[in-house]
């Protein structure tokens, strides 16, 4: 009987672990968890060892394109829940998802799937409202997809999305995790 338990609760463990695995991967992030909202456009510095990611972009956005943003940000602090498409938690591609869906725009439920929508644009055309995938594992996989926010004076891309420590939070491309995590844009809109 004792054998029998210690196998269940191997497995219970392994299984356990699995799934927490799975969940960095799908949509990571290395920050720790903070509710606190962040609005501000406050640049970051890049680090010299980072790719030159930034966009030409300093036009004027749509009405569809602020109103699309507004409803990204209003789930700000949301916090992460790995499947989740509801304000209660996000994954990363629920959030895009849903976020579009507000907007009468219909996405595909996977990240890889959504990063096959539209047409992919070099890095340095995007404007909020893009998509941004990014491989989180390494390699060239597709597992977290973000949703362009805002362009600073000096190119900084800047984007929405729910990562797994801090639920929806804005990011930049010129922060070292997701410099180097970055794979390509889409347009959708």
């Amino acid at each position: 009987m004792y054998r029998i338990f210690c196998r269940n609760q191997a497995t219970r463990s392994l299984l356990v672990l699995s799934a927490v695995s799975l969940v960095v991967v799908s949509c990571g992030s290395s920050k720790n968890v903070s509710s606190k909202k962040n609005t501000s456009s406050k640049s970051i510095a890049k680090a010299e060892n980072l790719r030159k990611l930034d966009s030409r972009f300093n036009g004027k956005i749509p009405k569809s394109i602020n109103e699309l943003l507004k409803d990204a940000e209003k789930y700000l602090g949301a916090p992460y829940k790995f499947g989740g498409n509801t304000s209660s938690g996000f994954d990363c591609s629920g959030f895009a998802l849903k976020v579009f869906e507000e907007n009468n725009y219909k996405l595909p439920r996977r990240s890889a799937d959504q990063a096959e929508t539209g047409s992919q644009i070099d890095i340095r055309e995007v404007k909020p409202g893009d998509l941004l995938f990014f491989a989180t594992a390494g390699g060239t996989k597709v597992s977290h997809v973000g949703i362009v926010h805002d362009i600073g004076n000096d190119g900084e891309v800047r984007f929405i999305h729910a990562s797994t420590t801090k639920g929806v939070i804005i990011s930049s491309l010129n922060e070292t995790y997701w410099n180097k995590a970055y794979l390509h844009a889409q347009r959708v809109l």
